[in-house]
């Protein structure tokens, strides 16, 4: 097994480690922000990281293979639903959410599931797929850091840094959505002749 592909277990390895610890409340913080939220922060920041990591190292070194091909973009899924998960459960953000990106990642896998069986190109990512991955993970990242909840900015009872921090969370979890539902949209246009039968 290469490095590229070590990587990316070691990833999913990681996405459990940050449930366990959202298990661990404690009342120790560190600049107002509770101490379980920033280890969970750090994990999903490093688990980030191994991300462009794996990519980068398989392409370089020519190392790409079937089981990293298919394992990749599984453990990309499970990271950014796991910490959407998590952010729902500690009220941080609407059920809305994670339910839009679920059902679009659940769609999109069914349509590549189709083109692997019918031997059709892969489509390749729009700058709607790109703005959605980047939008995400400076949310999440974000979210995490927000000891308020989301869309409090717009309620009159935020001021100073707390209402500055919200109101990116708020406004990058809003365009994250936006560009969820319209590269789902553009992969299925790019992927319609699959389903001509």
């Amino acid at each position: 097994m290469n490095l590229a592909n070590k990587l990316t277990i070691f990833r999913i390895i990681l996405v459990p480690v940050m449930v366990i610890v959202s298990f661990f409340k404690t009342d120790v913080t560190v600049l107002g922000i509770p101490l379980t939220y920033l280890i969970m922060d750090l994990i999903f920041i490093i688990a980030s990281i191994t991300d462009k990591l794996d990519g980068y190292i398989a392409r370089s070194r020519n190392e790409v293979t079937t089981f990293g091909k298919f394992l990749d973009p599984i453990a990309d899924k499970i990271l950014v639903l796991t910490a959407f998960i998590l952010l729902l459960d500690a009220g941080k953000i609407p059920a809305w959410i994670p339910i839009i990106v679920l059902i679009r990642e659940l769609v999109i896998s069914g349509y590549r599931l189709i083109a692997v069986e019918k031997g059709g190109k892969v489509i390749a990512a729009s700058i709607w797929g790109k703005l959605k991955t980047v939008t995400q993970m400076c949310a999440i990242i974000l979210a995490f850091l927000d000891t308020n909840n989301f869309w409090d900015c717009f309620r009159g009872t935020l001021t100073g840094f707390p209402l500055v921090l919200n109101f990116i969370v708020t406004i990058l979890m809003i365009i994250q959505v936006i560009a969820t539902i319209f590269s789902g949209c553009n992969y299925l246009k790019g992927s319609k002749e699959l389903l001509k039968d």
